[in-house]
């Protein structure tokens, strides 16, 4: 006689739930192992006891990795069975791209502006493109030319003052070397006169 259909219902047994749990999980467990040897399958498996306590299992390095991957993957699928959020995701990525560009085209006009400034004021102090300029606007071009001209000038001064300067230091290291040797002449020259004075001693001996 065959073995009769086994109901599937909650165990009221509170130990032999907890002893049915156990096996069970554990043959679920190795059911899992052997789905990711023979198929090279990436296996996550969590399971939560009745009394709250967690059992998982992942082939991989960690559970987070495999959490990710699952998340990820259900967020693409939901985006392709719902055509409409695909549709505002992409309508937020060109506004978001159409606010940079009006950005980039501001940065550029301000850029733009400032450069015919300083072209303006430079041909300005060249003494070009001054038709049309107040009194007051000629006053204060030839008070900036004038700040020019004196920081010009202090510049040049402090040059020439350094370089006189170096002058003067090498023609002490010159004036020293010249003593230096003068002295050094000399010395030789005695030595010289100490030396011929003991030979002509010698010779009359």
């Amino acid at each position: 006689m065959g073995r009769g259909k086994i109901v599937i219902r909650r165990i009221d047994n509170s130990t032999s739930r907890q002893v049915t749990f156990s096996k069970r999980r554990k043959g679920l467990i190795k059911k899992a192992k052997e789905l990711a040897i023979l198929c090279d399958a990436e296996v996550g498996l969590v399971i939560f006891s009745s009394t709250g306590k967690l059992y998982e299992f992942a082939n991989t390095s960690c559970m987070k990795s495999i959490i990710e991957r699952y998340n990820k993957a259900k967020e693409e699928h939901q985006q392709l069975l719902n055509p409409t959020s695909e549709i505002k995701f992409w309508q937020r990525e060109v506004a978001i791209l159409r606010q940079q560009l009006q950005n980039l085209q501001e940065t550029y006009r301000i850029n733009c502006d400032h450069i015919y400034i300083n072209i303006h004021n430079y041909r300005q102090l060249m003494g070009k493109e001054l038709c049309g300029l107040s009194v007051k606007e000629l006053q204060n071009l030839e008070n900036q030319l004038e700040l020019s001209l004196k920081g010009i000038r202090m510049k040049k001064e402090q040059m020439l003052t350094d370089e006189i300067q170096e002058l003067s230091r090498k023609g002490n290291l010159i004036h020293q070397e010249n003593v230096d040797l003068y002295k050094k002449i000399n010395h030789f020259s005695q030595q010289n006169t100490e030396l011929q004075n003991k030979v002509y001693t010698y010779i009359d001996i």
